[in-house]
C-alpha cells in the first residue's frame, strides 16, 4: 500500500471520529432544547458519539493491523 493511500485512509478515520462525536453533540443539544432539560442529553450524545466513533475506528483499523480474513498479521508487500 502506498504511503499516500495510507495517509488518506488515516485522514478519513479522523473525519469519521470527529463527525460521530459532533453528531452526538448536535443531537444531544437538540433534544435538550426540545425537552427543556439541563445538558443531560448533550452529555449522553458525547458519550454515545464517542463509543460509536471508537468502535467504528476499531473495526476499520483491525484489518490493517492484523490482516483481513487471513488470521495472521498483515504482511507488507514489496513494491516492484
Amino acid at each position: 500500500m502506498n504511503w499516500w493511500v495510507l495517509a488518506l485512509r488515516l485522514a478519513g478515520l479522523g473525519w469519521y471520529v470527529a463527525l460521530c462525536i459532533v453528531f452526538g453533540v448536535v443531537a444531544g443539544l437538540w433534544l435538550d432544547r426540545a425537552i427543556g432539560t439541563i445538558p443531560i442529553f448533550t452529555l449522553l450524545g458525547v458519550v454515545l458519539g464517542s463509543i460509536v466513533a471508537f468502535w467504528g475506528l476499531y473495526k476499520m483499523v483491525y484489518p490493517l493491523l492484523y490482516g483481513s480474513r487471513s488470521g495472521g498479521p498483515a504482511r507488507r508487500q514489496s513494491e516492484d
